[in-house]
């Protein structure tokens, strides 16, 4: 399970919370407003993190043993020529 205070998490966080600073600095967000929404972006960088992680993790192989040999589909369409 990801971290939510990993550091790509909070890098995440930062660049989500981007827009909230700059309409606090504009002045149509008060203090308050962006204490409450902060962790909001805080969620959404762990979420954004945690599903890029989950696409780019590659799946686990499956034993070859335990299915057998796979013979390829031309081999068996084509009659012996004897």
């Amino acid at each position: 399970m990801t971290s939510p205070f990993r550091r790509d998490v909070v890098l995440t966080a930062f660049v989500l919370a981007v827009p909230l600073f700059l309409l606090a600095l504009r002045g149509d967000l008060t203090v308050d407003e962006v204490i409450t929404r902060l962790p909001w972006c805080l969620a959404a960088g762990w979420a954004a993190v945690a599903l890029i992680r989950w696409a780019s993790t590659p799946p686990k192989p499956q034993e070859a043993a335990a299915t057998g040999p796979v013979e390829s589909a031309e081999t068996e369409s084509q009659p012996s020529s004897s």
